[in-house]
């Protein structure tokens, strides 16, 4: 387990640093989405990217 992160005296939790890790990886995806025209084979393209961002977060509180 991770412990708070110390940015400047400021305490951090280590969900924040999980979520932007996240977004991160996701910004990444979504060019090879883009490139691919992911969204020709899903109806509703944000739900499937709000659904892989929740899925990102929990493998990187998982494996992290």
């Amino acid at each position: 387990m991770r412990h708070d992160l110390d940015l400047g005296g400021i305490l951090i939790s280590p969900f924040v640093a999980y979520a932007a890790g996240a977004l991160l990886i996701l910004v990444g995806l979504r060019a090879i989405f883009a490139r691919i025209r992911f969204s020709r084979y899903v109806a509703n393209p944000p739900l499937v990217e709000a659904g892989l961002y929740i899925c990102l977060v929990a493998l990187l509180v998982v494996l992290f």
